[in-house]
């Protein structure tokens, strides 16, 4: 079994595809992240990564039926395929055994570091 480890912008767009289920589209997907790194991501590298997720196999995507409030214009949604959640649950299971042991880091120099 391949175990390719995905790196953590990729981790942060699958799981937010897999927690807004049927309603992952662009907007709501950057809100998403957003809120839950509480950073801001630009809409072109968003979609940049979203496009290489579905080349990997990881995401799968649809269009909507075009509507007059978007001008006419259809959303593209995004779901995880198989192959994207194994590869979630491949990171979670490194990144558990790479923290394994080792407890809350303390800040160098301080009293809790020594």
């Amino acid at each position: 079994m391949d175990n390719k480890i995905i790196s953590r912008s990729e981790e942060f767009i699958l799981l937010a595809v897999l927690r807004l289920k049927a309603n992952a589209y662009g907007v709501t997907i950057r809100d998403c992240l957003r809120k839950t790194t509480g950073k801001s991501w630009a809409y072109g590298a968003l979609f940049v990564m979203l496009r290489r997720l579905e080349d990997k196999g990881y995401l799968e995507s649809h269009f909507a039926e075009p509507t007059a409030q978007r001008g006419g214009k259809s959303k593209r949604y995004f779901r995880l395929s198989a192959e994207g959640l194994r590869v979630l649950r491949v990171a979670r299971r490194v990144q558990e055994s790479a923290w394994s042991g080792i407890g809350e880091p303390a800040v160098p120099g301080t009293r809790a570091s020594r």
